[in-house]
């Protein structure tokens, strides 16, 4: 194979991205990209755990109903079958890999999260998403037929005109756009909480993998569901730094500004209420007793739980108030809720395969069904394992001699003028993320997401006209391209992180509009009731919307 040749290239290096490149057979030579430093992803930043049935008192029945009931009647049975029946495997994995998980003696320990019916999460201490990253990474490091291109950003899909097959991907990548390509493109790139104001989400989730497969004619769906975490810590010029949900399971109430524990005047099971009502609750309290509520936080009291058990179980916690001014032993926590999770994604099947063949997704950037319009806390980590685990049995198409021929020729040079297109793109990484948490966040209405879509298709038209744009958005796919340019990655970066995200704002409002009842993550204020008529997925393809019903549910054990 030539320089840029590779049978699979995975873009992302969370949880999903590492570990596909563990999975996938050791013959293909893999191409792992990744746009920024290794373990930058959200799930270097999970802290609650990873969900399984293995203690004797639990069942893959129980993990089944608890699923279901958190996905508020959009998960897809079969593939939530899937999932909690091969959970139990892919901890096995995991521990063979050497993720160190905590233990009681030599069980592994167990606790319960919000809206599990049995204790069934595993963890490592209050850094499970770190500890399994850090020992996925130095697995692939190991790898001889995995090559890491780090600070490389995807830019666009290249799709066969006739087979209408995945066949390589654009990246930028030491100062030059080049093509690799493949026989299969794999967008582990996670999800795009940076869409929203308030997010727990890093810097690096802008929807890339969910925007990429979209403008190349994939089908993407429920991209209304985003999953607002209700306790982030919410202090002035501080990051949103999440509180896991482990920390409520564990005994902490939340308290508003006069000490009420108000929680359960929302839901009957209070602060372990699913965490899209624990969101509203806090929304709608502070709506109710504050004079700003976009300015005002509730607060997490951690005082009903044993000093020890904090000591042991969220260390990093500790750590992290400390450093930002909390000394969580003394006082509580001020918290508000911030974007999360996006239950939507890419439409997949339990292959990871795409409705574009050859193109696959995993983790939060795909939609395999298993969460519904709400994730139950704690199986995101174990999507990505469980779906990763189907790469091994990965059968490529020969590669098209033609492909055997592609262009190694002598860079074009071209020297980009990034001035005048700076400030329009750093407006709106500064005004999208704002309008969207106005219109689109935690309560939504058809007046205001009619508002922002028309904003959106005004940025939209704008961001066309970028000198950027007509240069970068329709590049030749097998000419190599080498940029000049001051602070040229920076602005390569901003300028597809922002195109994406232009994008997934678009996507999203689009959802949320169409979806006219309260399902899971999403919640309308014009339609504040779940509807039967609406227990369908939302669909998009191109510029087409449409429901599309969901999968028979089974039997956990019809496998």
């Amino acid at each position: 194979m030539g320089a840029n040749q590779f049978d699979v290239v995975v873009v992302g290096s969370g949880a999903a991205g590492l570990y596909a490149c563990l999975c996938l057979p050791s013959h293909y030579r893999v191409a792992l990209v990744t746009k920024a430093e290794l373990k930058t992803g959200a799930s270097d930043w999970a802290q609650g755990g990873i969900a399984a049935a293995i203690a004797p008192t639990d069942s893959s029945q129980a993990h089944y109903e608890d699923t279901l009931a958190a996905g508020a009647g959009l998960c897809d049975g079969e593939a939530v079958d899937f999932l909690v029946n091969h959970a139990p495997q892919a901890i096995a994995e995991l521990v063979q890999f050497g993720v160190s998980f905590d233990r009681h003696g030599q069980d592994l320990a167990l606790t319960l999260e919000a809206a599990h019916s049995q204790p069934r999460v595993l963890h490592a201490a209050d850094t499970t998403g770190r500890a399994i990253v850090s020992t996925l990474m130095e697995q692939v490091q190991a790898r001889s037929n995995v090559e890491i291109f780090s600070q490389a950003i995807a830019l666009s899909l290249n799709i066969d005109p006739i087979t209408g097959h995945c066949r390589g991907i654009q990246v930028f990548v030491n100062q030059t756009i080049a093509t690799f390509h493949c026989r299969a493109v794999l967008l582990a790139t996670g999800g795009g909480g940076q869409v929203f104001a308030q997010t727990t989400n890093p810097k690096v989730s802008t929807g890339d993998g969910i925007a990429l497969a979209w403008r190349s004619g994939a089908q993407v769906r429920d991209l209304e569901f985003f999953q607002f975490h209700p306790t982030a810590l919410t202090k002035p010029g501080v990051p949103h730094f999440l509180i896991s949900e482990a920390v409520r399971g564990e005994g902490a109430h939340l308290l508003d500004r006069q000490g009420k524990r108000f929680a359960f005047d929302y839901h009957p099971r209070g602060e372990l209420a699913p965490r899209d009502v624990v969101s509203r609750a806090i929304f709608q309290h502070l709506a109710n007793t504050e004079k700003d509520p976009t300015q005002a936080t509730v607060f997490l009291d951690l005082s009903p739980i044993e000093p020890e058990r904090i000591q042991r179980r969220f260390p990093n916690i500790i750590r992290r108030c400390r450093q930002w001014g909390v000394d969580i032993f003394q006082e509580p926590i001020p918290v508000a809720p911030a974007a999360h999770y996006w239950m939507g994604g890419i439409t997949t099947d339990i292959n990871c395969q795409t409705t574009i063949p050859g193109l696959y997704a995993l983790g939060e950037t795909a939609s395999t069904g298993v969460h519904g319009a709400n994730r139950l806390a704690s199986n995101s980590l174990l999507e990505c394992i469980v779906f990763a685990s189907q790469l091994r049995n990965l059968s490529l198409p020969p590669v098209a001699s033609s492909d055997l021929n592609v262009n190694q020729s002598t860079a074009v040079e071209i020297q980009l003028d990034t001035a005048n297109d700076l400030v329009l793109l750093n407006h709106w990484r500064s005004e999208l993320p704002r309008l969207m948490w106005q219109t689109a966040g935690i309560c939504r209405q058809a007046e205001t997401l009619q508002t922002a879509i028309a904003k959106l298709e005004e940025w939209q038209e704008q961001w066309q006209q970028l000198s950027s744009s007509k240069l970068l958005a329709h590049l030749p796919e097998d000419q190599k391209i080498s940029l000049s340019g001051p602070g040229l990655e920076e602005f390569v970066q901003l300028w597809a992180e922002t195109h994406n995200l232009l994008d997934i704002a678009q996507l999203i409002l689009t959802s949320a509009l169409f979806r006219q009842e309260s399902r899971g993550g999403h919640y309308r204020l014009d339609y504040p009731d779940t509807q039967a008529q609406w227990q369908s997925h939302t669909a998009i393809e191109g510029a087409k919307v449409f429901l599309q019903p969901r999968q028979n549910q089974v039997s956990v054990n019809g496998m």
